[in-house]
């Protein structure tokens, strides 16, 4: 037997809701949301009237198209801005840590810098000079990197990021950047404290990279070969940790 809904003009807003989201940018008519939803125009078009005026909806004047509203479409950015994503990310940060037994932070990009939104410590004490809050330039940390991926598609775009650094700072920062996109991760080595390195991978919500997730550890623990199983293990297992909406960049092809 087939459970009814509790409230019947909730349940079809939301299944309205959802039927936006699922159309994209190309919205859909009413007689298309009408097949797809299962009920009469006359009935969806009073739902569509309450959900056009809280903005959830929105009707283009030309085509007559709907498509999900700027209520709907900011909902989830501001469930995940600022302090709620580090809340969210909280519990798979520290899964994270658990796992691997190393320091880990989360990181978003402000400006040529990035914040620490949050660190999660390992049993093993390990001492560098991070703090949350505190800010970094974003092209020479790992983090940073891993936030640039997506916003440097050609070394000439690493300038503002860069100021005033010399080639071989520029070459080195964006083949690490350039090979994150196959690779699946950036790095540093001793750029920042002596002895410590550093492999971040950048995070995605709706297709674009929103913060970032790094591990580090002392420089006898992060050769090169171990980095590379470090972001290995990072790929496999952080997915599933994460909250609705939230994925590891995948690699490009």
């Amino acid at each position: 037997m087939t459970e009814s809904p509790p409230v019947e003009s909730i349940d079809r807003a939301l299944l309205l809701l959802s039927a936006l989201a699922d159309a994209g940018p190309e919205g859909l008519t009413l007689g298309a949301l009408a097949d797809r939803i299962g009920v009469h125009k006359t009935t969806l078009h009073r739902a569509l009237a309450a959900l056009r005026f809280r903005e959830f909806v929105s009707q283009d004047p030309a085509s007559g198209r709907y498509q999900l509203g700027a209520t709907a479409v900011t909902l989830g950015d501001g469930f995940y801005a600022g302090e709620n994503l580090a809340v969210a990310l909280h519990p798979a940060l520290v899964a994270l840590s658990h796992d691997l037994d190393e320091l880990v932070h989360l990181g978003v990009l402000a400006g040529t810098q990035i914040v620490y939104l949050d660190k999660v410590e390992p049993e093993r004490p390990l001492r560098v000079w991070s703090a949350v809050g505190r800010r970094m330039p974003a092209a020479t940390t790992a983090l940073g990197r891993a936030l640039l991926v997506d916003r440097v598609p050609a070394r000439e775009a690493l300038t503002p990021y860069l100021a005033g650094a010399d080639g071989e700072l520029t070459s080195r920062v964006w083949g690490i950047v350039s090979g994150a996109r196959r690779d699946g991760y950036t790095y540093e080595v001793e750029e920042n404290e002596p002895g410590i390195a550093c492999v971040a991978v950048p995070l995605v919500r709706a297709g674009a990279v929103v913060a970032a997730v790094s591990v580090t550890a002392p420089l006898e623990r992060m050769g090169e070969d171990r980095r590379t199983e470090v972001a290995r293990r990072i790929h496999e297992t952080l997915p599933p940790m994460l909250p609705p909406g939230i994925g590891v960049r995948p690699l490009d092809a």
